[in-house]
């Protein structure tokens, strides 16, 4: 997302990231020169990310914008409490499937009745964060991928499991033939400790819009 103002700032992280992945990987390098000035912005709330990827999950990111837009204006102000209070009926015409709705619902319900949950989360290592979130009905591991790079801000991700990420690595490293998980961590190695900004930037690749949670 590139910058509205001078109060946004890409994490404390991001350009010792693309320096070392540019000169690590130079198909990494000619994507991050074309998308100069951007860069991944966290909305720094575990629960809204976690709700928008559930909402996100199996539909076009076009598509998940226009059902998260409806879905705002039911539950407002959006908040754990609020949305515990729901029913699946309360969420019927925002477009998401009666699955989503119960899962929304439960994330409110599990988030209202665990306050601290979320402050719990930044001391935790990736995976104890993955356990943790994936015990909420509805949140698998690219669920919980999602929240380390948009909510925490974690550098080091790769969800391997997230369609775009997989068919950019196929289109730039494979001339668009399928690559497989393992061989597409094969790959990813050389950007460690930064795949989450490589993931990142690969996202961008495919669409002018960046991909938000």
């Amino acid at each position: 997302m590139s910058p509205n103002s001078r109060a946004v700032k890409a994490p404390i992280f991001w350009r010792s990231a693309c320096k070392a992945l540019s000169g690590a990987d130079p198909v990494m390098a000619a994507i991050i020169a074309q998308h100069r000035g951007s860069f991944l912005i966290s909305r720094g709330d575990v629960f809204t990310t976690l709700a928008r990827a559930i909402v996100g999950q199996q539909i076009s990111v076009k598509a998940a914008a226009a059902v998260w837009a409806r879905f705002l204006k039911v539950v407002h102000p959006l908040s754990p409490a609020r949305l515990a209070t729901l029913t699946a009926n309360d969420l019927e015409d925002c477009g998401l499937s009666g699955r989503k709705r119960e899962y929304l619902i439960g994330l409110g319900r599990h988030f209202a009745e665990q306050p601290r949950l979320e402050l719990s989360l930044h001391t935790m290592t990736d995976e104890a964060v993955i356990a943790a979130l994936t015990e909420v009905r509805g949140v698998g591991r690219w669920t919980a991928e999602m929240v380390l790079i948009f909510a925490l801000l974690r550098p080091d991700v790769l969800p391997l499991a997230d369609l775009g990420l997989m068919k950019a690595m196929a289109l730039h490293y494979r001339n668009g033939r399928d690559i497989s998980g393992p061989e597409a961590e094969r790959l990813a190695a050389v950007w460690m400790p930064w795949r989450s900004v490589a993931t990142w930037y690969l996202w961008r690749s495919l669409d002018p819009e960046p991909v938000d949670y």
